[in-house]
């Protein structure tokens, strides 16, 4: 017998009679939007039609906005858990000039419907299993922290997990009432919550300022035998990280996330006066959101967890030569779907080109981790390094990230 799902009804939804939800262009119905603070809010989301979620708690999902002008994408890192499947959602914040996360602000009710796709990432503790976990977050970084947590309180409430959260203002913080609640239910939950600073009407008793070595010893004394996972403005996390490379940490038991492409402070040394300046900066959210074309960088957060790039094929020559394949005239690009060919310089990404020709892919985080550009390219080589956003067998089977994927040839994609 078939059991006909009474959405209306809200009613809960047997697994034996639902599939999970394949975010490939899927559609998401918003059951609910909740403000979180003055300039943050909660939108939950359930598959259209029925069905239920099955994640990682900690990854993200893209939607595409249907903004006046056009659609965009952009990526949130989900806040809910997948113990909890028949819904999932996303906690936003707007910052200034945003365009995506704005329109959600002012148009996105209970009823409507998005396009969707996803879930992904890699920045799970689900991948790193260990006995003790700190996660440290600043602002809407706390996100995949709390669907982390989340996940623990429901499946494994003795899980030994310190989480320190930092925020302007005590006004600031995100889920604080949930905090304390799970604090007191979760006998091994160790949380800590600091602000910038407060105001006499505030009534705060907690820390005060930033993060230090000094407060991060107070907190968690056992910090070195954790799991250490960080999420917050770039300032923050690279201030995070200088502070314990400086203390020996061994940054093997260290992981973060990101939005934009990964910072030069992964791959360059760094001195203290450049975090210092940068942690000067930490309260200015936006200077993380600079790195990418998406204006709603802090709402969601993509793994920047550099996995080790993946190139499909050697990389264009550096030394002024043309590749083979290039006879002066550019790089032919084939987009068969849309019967349209044109030519790009060496060295151009798919995207570029593709835009250039007004063919429409569509991107979100243009720095080859949220995975929105993946394309079929059925004939030609390239040259990709992407940061996680595409599988092993995705590139077996002919895909490639069309923003970190450059021709090497004539190549054809399914476009």
């Amino acid at each position: 017998m078939t059991v006909k799902p009474d959405l209306a009804a809200g009613l809960a939804l047997p697994f034996a009679s639902t599939a999970p939800w394949k975010g490939s262009s899927a559609r998401l119905e918003v059951i609910a939007v909740i403000d979180e603070t003055a300039d943050v809010k909660t939108f939950v989301f359930r598959p259209e039609g029925g069905g239920w979620f099955s994640y990682k708690p900690g990854q993200f999902v893209t939607l595409e906005l249907p903004v006046p002008g056009g659609p965009v994408w952009r990526t949130y890192t989900l806040s809910s858990t997948p113990t909890r499947p028949f819904s999932a959602s996303v906690t936003v914040k707007a910052q200034a000039g945003s365009i995506g996360t704005r329109w959600m602000f002012d148009t996105l009710v209970p009823g409507m419907t998005l396009t969707a796709s996803g879930p992904a990432g890699h920045f799970s503790h689900w991948n790193h299993l260990a006995e003790r976990y700190l996660f440290l977050s600043a602002g809407s970084g706390i996100t995949p922290m709390m669907s982390m947590l989340r996940a623990m309180a429901d499946t494994a409430p003795a899980s030994d997990v310190a989480f320190l959260t930092c925020g302007r203002t005590p006004g600031d913080l995100l889920f604080r009432d949930e905090l304390e609640m799970l604090a007191r239910q979760m006998p091994n939950l160790t949380l800590g919550l600091m602000v910038e600073r407060k105001s006499a009407a505030d009534r705060w008793h907690g820390l005060t300022g930033r993060i230090d070595m000094a407060r991060l010893k107070f907190l968690v004394r056992d910090y070195r035998q954790r799991e250490i996972f960080c999420c917050g403005p770039e300032p923050f996390m690279a201030g995070v990280r200088l502070m314990l490379e400086d203390a020996g940490f061994d940054m093997r038991h260290y992981h973060e996330e990101s939005f934009g492409a990964p910072s030069k402070a992964q791959t360059q040394p760094q001195t203290k006066v450049q975090t210092q300046s940068q942690a000067q900066a930490t309260s200015a959210e936006a200077t993380s959101e600079a790195k990418t074309v998406t204006d709603d960088a802090t709402a969601g957060r993509v793994p920047s967890q550099v996995q080790g790039a993946a190139p499909t094929a050697a990389p264009p020559a550096q030394d002024g030569t043309a590749p083979a394949g290039y006879a002066g005239d550019g790089m032919q690009l084939q987009f068969s779907r849309s019967d349209v060919t044109t030519t790009c310089a060496p060295g151009t990404t798919l995207l570029e080109a593709a835009r250039a020709a007004a063919v429409r892919i569509p991107a979100a985080c243009e720095a080859g981790m949220c995975g929105t550009c993946k394309v079929k390219k059925t004939a030609g080589d390239v040259a990709m390094e992407h940061n996680g956003g595409i599988t092993d067998e995705e590139i077996g089977d002919g895909y490639v990230l069309a923003c970190c994927a450059r021709p090497l040839g004539p190549v054809t994609l399914e476009v």
